[in-house]
């Protein structure tokens, strides 16, 4: 956990606190969370949730990584972690995960002009990316970590040269697709983060086999050299590492030893921000209105040649609608306020590729896409929202998504449903007057007088739209 506070504009970070849980041990493919893991990871989220509690902390991000992307039973455990913790968690992607620990590692160090590569091993996934200054050009995230490679290739903790060959030729099988191009890059800064090389740096240092803060691949190697002399994890123990860490360490260091030598670093810099820093410094972006998911939507519309008259028009009734409603129907939030905006914004990106049934082909551009920014639940959300648009509402589209956003997405999904309805003559209208107001499942409309005269196919729109609500026990009025 790392906490900051805004002064003077500037961000500073004012306390980190961390413990080594080991989430995915045990985790095989699409397994099930260990009992154990499990519960270490609760009782550590119920010790940082009672210091949120007691700081009042206002503006809260939590992330889950690879573990969580992996486990079948991850919906399951993120229900018992939120309460544990008292603040919803976010399940990001492994390219999501990449872009935030660059964040993290370009507002961690001096700026600089290059290319900058950054490498990032963690218990169940590593994560390469190579960008100049602030952003990101390429972003990769292999499934490979400490944890997982640690229980693989060192049965019964042996600590062998044999097991670490092992290990070090998985590495490099996973490193293969994808060498190539970070390769063949030249004049790069390579930076590492995160535990496995913060704790092997912090090692080389203290038992002196380097004298400053970069590690190379000779370095890397003597680390081992001495880890192979302990013959067994139970009875690893060297300066700076911790126990939590020795448990885990032999895998994270045959993956490092790999990357720098498959990628032919001869000099690894070493940081201290990482994806912490990076969900902290991307959030404060949002609150700043510097939105990475906005830069995606707007992307994704580009892309899709949208309308964007159009596409504005829906987003400026669906607005429209939604502040008259909110509060009766509880969607006074920002992520409600955006959603409607995001997803009229993109309901015709289906249409480039074909007019019949564009809402599901543009439900799984969403779906599917690399939209920085998003984590999954916002995503699958956003994808819903387009599939809804227009004919019969699927509901079973909703069982992805958190349960508490159940009840608000179908009311997201009437409200942006009736934006596309009252814009379909895909011209200037003036919707001013139409006034909403709502229920329990009910949504009135209100139109000036003369309005429905004048506009006798929204007359029969509506009436269609009556029978499709009614299917999922929600009504339309209008007069």
């Amino acid at each position: 956990m790392i906490v900051g506070e805004v002064r003077h504009g500037q961000l500073t970070i004012i306390d980190r606190l961390k413990e080594t849980v080991r989430l995915s041990e045990g985790l095989k493919g699409r397994g099930t969370l260990s009992p154990a893991a499990r519960q270490r990871a609760l009782d550590c989220l119920s010790r940082f949730g009672e210091r949120l509690r007691d700081m009042h902390a206002s503006s809260v991000r939590t992330a889950g990584t690879s573990a969580l992307r992996r486990a079948s039973d991850s919906d399951d455990f993120r229900q018992e972690a939120e309460l544990a913790l008292g603040h919803p968690i976010e399940v990001i992607s492994g390219i999501e995960e990449a872009r935030l620990i660059y964040a993290g590692v370009a507002h961690s160090l001096p700026p600089q002009d290059g290319l900058r590569m950054v490498l990032d091993i963690g218990g169940g996934s590593t994560e390469l990316i190579l960008g100049r200054g602030d952003k990101p050009h390429a972003l990769e995230s292999l499934h490979m970590g400490c944890v997982l490679m640690t229980e693989q290739h060192f049965p019964e903790g042996n600590l062998s040269a044999e097991n670490f060959a092992d290990a070090r030729m998985a590495a490099r099988l996973k490193l293969r697709p994808v060498k190539a191009f970070f390769r063949n890059t030249d004049g790069f800064e390579a930076v590492g983060t995160s535990g496995t090389i913060i704790s092997s740096e912090r090692v080389a240092r203290e038992t002196g086999i380097i004298e400053s803060s970069d590690l190379t691949p000779a370095s890397v190697q003597q680390l081992i050299d001495r880890v192979i002399e302990f013959g067994n994890i139970a009875t690893l123990k060297m300066p700076g590492l911790s126990e939590r860490r020795a448990q885990v360490w032999p895998g994270g260091l045959a993956i490092l030893l790999e990357l720098l030598e498959v990628l032919r670093i001869q000099r690894l810099r070493v940081s201290d921000g990482a994806l912490r820093e990076g969900l902290l410094y991307d959030h404060l972006g949002r609150l700043q209105h510097e939105d990475a998911r906005e830069r995606s939507v707007q992307a994704l519309a580009n892309r899709y040649n949208v309308d964007q008259e159009q596409a504005a028009r829906v987003a400026q009734t669906g607005r429209q609608l939604l502040r008259q409603v909110a509060a009766d129907w509880n969607l006074v939030t920002p992520l409600s306020k955006n959603m409607v905006d995001w997803a009229a914004r993109l309901h015709e990106i289906g249409l480039d590729i074909s007019h019949n049934g564009f809402q599901r082909h543009g439900a799984y551009i969403a779906e599917n896409a690399d939209l920085p920014g998003f984590p999954y639940s916002e995503q699958k959300l956003l994808a819903w929202l387009i599939a809804t648009q227009r004919s019969a509402i699927d509901k079973s589209g909703l069982r992805p998504l958190p349960t508490s956003w159940t009840d608000r997405a179908l009311k997201l999904s009437v409200l942006i449903r009736q934006a596309v309805l009252l814009n379909r003559s895909r011209g200037p209208l003036d919707l001013s007057g139409i006034k909403a107001s709502a229920g329990d499942n009910v949504l009135r409309l209100s139109f000036p007088p003369e309005w429905l005269s004048e506009n006798p196919l929204t007359i029969a729109d509506l009436t269609r739209e009556q029978e499709f609500l009614a299917a999922i026990d929600y009504r339309l009025e209008f007069a």
